[in-house]
């Protein structure tokens, strides 16, 4: 696992967004989704990090982008995939921005 973050693109669609780690000459992406159920709160729905990507770290990488993305624009996250909600529950630093 490594401890630099890979770079980290947000699609955000309105009210569905995602943020995805497309590694160069890959050719497959890990991706973190979401739904907008307000201007101030999203439901964390999925993440998904292909096999060939385990123990890289990206499904971390990826939590830690949507909480820090959370603090700096002022939204509060619903942790419905079992994934992220396993990460919030690992860090009670993230109560700040975790509702529910």
């Amino acid at each position: 696992m490594t401890d630099t973050p890979p770079q980290i693109t947000l699609e955000d669609h309105g009210l569905k967004g995602r943020y995805v780690i497309r590694p160069d000459g890959e050719g497959e992406e890990a991706e973190l989704t979401y739904s907008r159920a307000s201007d101030t709160l999203i439901i964390v729905d999925h993440t998904g990090v292909p096999d060939a990507f385990r123990g890289r770290g990206y499904g971390r990488f990826l939590a830690e982008r949507v909480v820090a993305d959370a603090r700096e624009k002022g939204f509060k996250i619903v942790p419905l995939c079992p994934f992220f909600k396993a990460q919030a529950d690992r860090h009670p630093d993230w109560a700040d921005v975790i509702s529910g």
